[in-house]
């Protein structure tokens, strides 16, 4: 059996201790190969770095919305040399995210898996408008680099959160062009058709093994087999039993345990079908 994690920050400061351990554990669990994510230009030669020297991990190189004011002038030149190594896949994470806009405020939500914010009256022009230069910077950032990736031929990592319409109607301008992954999804079976009607894929996290995430698990049922992946986002989302602790790639089974749970399907069935869209989305090739 092979599972593959399509999400994890590997070079976060979280594994400086003991990453070769951690990768020693994840294959002793099954899950053979991971992806490093890149979410600013260092994360992103971290990522590279990491997986030319470790032959099971993967990269992606890309600026993660929240990461879009240090873009620099040139930050699209420089990804592109990042993406030229054999060892990248995708370019990603990239997308838009309106959790934490200038005008709102962190406060829990009961209910919400992602502890989401709530709005605070904004009060002020000036409040919008530091609101609509925030969008606009992400928007800019995220299409320039799926401009990039048409033109790599490669795929993208998306990364939505609180922003749903905006992306949907950005990556329409790219139907045929590419296809995505919505990594961490958590919306609807009616949201995650969508996304597949445009051909792109959502992958899961261990948000699925939560008490309180039940609209997920519902999706989780519905979504066809071959069209979703299964991925860690690790240092983040460690499932049950482990929920609140350091996440890392070795949990990705009890994810698609999980998932095979609530199937009601063999893991090992979980494991072909996401591991065969994992290879066919990313073009894993092996380079001697």
């Amino acid at each position: 059996m092979i599972l593959i994690d399509t999400h994890a920050h590997l070079d976060y400061t979280n594994f400086d201790s003991d990453r070769p351990q951690v990768l020693t554990r994840a294959t002793e669990t099954e899950v053979k190969e991971m992806i490093s994510i890149g979410t600013h230009l260092e994360s992103s030669a971290r990522a590279v770095e990491l997986a030319n020297n470790f032959p099971n991990v993967w990269a992606t190189v890309g600026i993660h919305p929240s990461e879009a004011d240090t873009a620099t002038e040139n930050f699209i030149d420089t990804l592109r040399q990042l993406a030229a190594n054999p060892r990248v896949v995708a370019i990603g994470e990239i997308g838009l995210d309106y959790h934490r806009l200038p005008s709102l405020e962190i406060s829990p939500k009961p209910g919400d898996v992602f502890a989401a914010t709530v709005s605070v009256d904004p009060g002020t022009l000036t409040a919008k408008i530091a609101d609509d230069d925030y969008k606009n910077k992400q928007a800019i950032v995220f299409r320039e680099q799926l401009d990039l990736a048409v033109e790599l031929n490669l795929n993208v990592v998306i990364h939505q959160r609180d922003a749903w319409d905006d992306t949907i109607a950005i990556l329409d301008d790219y139907t045929g062009k590419l296809r995505g992954v919505f990594h961490c999804f958590g919306g609807t079976l009616d949201q995650a058709n969508q996304i597949l009607a445009m051909g792109h894929l959502v992958s899961f996290t261990g948000i699925v093994t939560f008490k309180n995430a039940r609209e997920v698990q519902a999706t989780v049922q519905g979504v066809p087999l071959d069209q979703f992946m299964v991925e860690t986002d690790c240092p983040y989302l460690a499932p049950v039993p482990h929920r609140g602790k350091r996440c890392e790639p070795a949990f990705t089974r009890l994810v698609a345990e999980k998932i095979a749970s609530l199937r009601g399907i063999p893991l090992e069935e979980v494991a072909l079908a996401t591991t065969a869209t994992a290879r066919r989305f990313f073009n894993f090739t092996r380079q001697g």
